[in-house]
């Protein structure tokens, strides 16, 4: 590992930035790890590795996200319980699937993650109306739980292998559980996301793949962002956002192929 002192200043920069942008676009919309994770690559880290740090980054970002939403959360706090436990399991068991799996692989398998994350971005409106589940009586039925718990530890398993769009996948599987109310489904996201990345984080902590100096540089970065991110989403238009990261996101999909 690199000290910090050997690191280059305008990429140091560069990388809190990008965690401070990720954190705030993970809060309300999803996706961060599209510019976070591919930082770390540019910055000269190998893929696993950087991803491990972007996880170690980003998971302090989705916790001063759900604070921003805390007020919110609380409307569901009983379904949020349920959903902890395929929330852990599920990004325990994605966090070592990463660690058993070569590097090569993982580096030929990357583009075509970001290639998924980004069109689960570009269509996530779309998922979310079609997975929905009407509500009885304003109560979630008890196939909307099954489907919803099952559609959890999915999200969850992607998320502590890789991680981008599982805000958006989310947002489905509460679409599929019965949920309306965007802001609600918002502050459940990011609460999950941040239980999600911290299992995820500590086992490759563990491990000894993250590099401490960018995930702690990345993180205040990731703290800052996702706070106001989550305090400043219900004022904010998601249009221009949303093609600004579709348009990133396949900008370095092809990136990351020439790369190969």
């Amino acid at each position: 590992m690199r000290r910090m002192a050997s690191y280059d200043i305008l990429g140091l920069i560069g990388l809190f930035l990008a965690a401070t942008v990720a954190g705030a676009i993970n809060s309300f919309a999803g996706g961060g790890t599209l510019i976070s994770f591919p930082s770390l690559v540019a910055f000269g880290e190998p893929e696993i590795i950087s991803n491990a740090t972007n996880t170690a980054a980003l998971w302090p970002g989705s916790l001063s996200g759900a604070i921003g939403y805390r007020k919110d959360t609380g409307v569901d706090a009983g379904l949020l319980t349920m959903l902890v436990i395929p929330s852990f399991v599920g990004g325990l068991l994605g966090a070592v699937i990463l660690v058993v799996t070569p590097e090569n692989t993982f580096r030929l398998v990357v583009p075509f993650l970001i290639l998924f994350a980004t069109c689960l971005f570009a269509t996530r409106k779309a998922i979310a109306a079609r997975f929905a589940m009407r509500m009885d009586g304003g109560k979630i039925s008890l196939k909307g739980k099954v489907w919803g718990i099952l559609f959890q530890l999915f999200v969850a398993g992607y998320g502590g292998y890789f991680g981008a769009g599982i805000g958006i996948l989310m947002l489905g599987s509460l679409g599929v559980m019965g949920l309306r109310d965007v802001h609600v489904m918002n502050a459940m996201k990011t609460v999950l996301a941040a239980i999600i990345n911290l299992t995820a984080f500590i086992f490759f902590a563990l491990k000894g793949l993250v590099v401490w100096p960018l995930a702690l540089l990345m993180a205040v970065g990731a703290i800052m962002g996702g706070y106001a991110g989550a305090r400043s989403a219900k004022r904010i238009k998601e249009n221009y956002l949303q093609a600004l990261i579709v348009a990133v996101g396949f900008i370095i999909a092809a990136w990351l192929l020439l790369r190969l």
